[in-house]
């Protein structure tokens, strides 16, 4: 009886620590992060996207140093590859902290307040807060859409302009491949 005890206890203390060992290495994994920019920290992670946005897009150094690791942080927030989060900025406003379009969107990721304000609380022109909400949309609406490129359709023309309007439905896919061309100029510069 002591020995089988003894046993089940080695047994179920071995099950922990392998437990534990795995555990471990998701939340090592969660903190290093993996995506298209390798792994490791978010400031060597970020120093690289900071580098390709310079080469591909022509960005200042001080903007793209900037961006860059709230970009890095916020894709790993919802994620989204940073590439991808990267060449919507670029097309949404060329990396202009203070775009404002003819129907009200603002900042880099082009935001609605009208429409985003309540759920994305602070100041949506604050670059940080900005990239945070973009990024957030986008992760919802890859949720609802079930891919990338319709999630960024969505994003253009929101979901209904999508669903009800065969022009609204091309416009969307347009801008979707016009972001995939620029993640495209990105991943190629870094």
């Amino acid at each position: 009886m002591f020995i089988t005890s003894y046993l089940q206890s080695q047994l179920l203390n071995t099950h922990f620590c392998t437990f534990k060992f795995v555990t471990i290495a998701i939340i090592a994994l969660a903190f290093t992060g993996c995506s298209s920019l390798g792994s490791g920290s978010i400031a060597k992670r970020s120093a690289k996207l900071s580098m390709g946005i310079q080469k591909a897009y022509a960005i200042e150094p001080n903007t793209a140093n900037r961006v860059s690791p709230m970009i890095v942080q916020s894709a790993d927030k919802y994620n989204v590859d940073p590439l991808l989060l990267a060449a919507m900025i670029r097309q949404e406003s060329s990396y202009k902290n203070y775009a404002i379009s003819p129907v009200g969107a603002v900042g880099l990721t082009q935001i609605i307040p009208r429409y985003w304000q309540q759920i994305c609380s602070g100041d949506l022109i604050e670059e940080n807060n900005n990239i945070n909400c973009g990024t957030y949309i986008l992760a919802s609406y890859n949720s609802k859409a079930g891919s990338w490129p319709k999630a960024l359709a969505y994003y253009n023309v929101g979901p209904t302009g999508y669903n009800t309007s065969h022009k609204m439905k091309k416009q969307g896919k347009k801008y979707a491949h016009q972001v995939q061309q620029h993640q495209k100029t990105l991943k190629s510069a870094l």
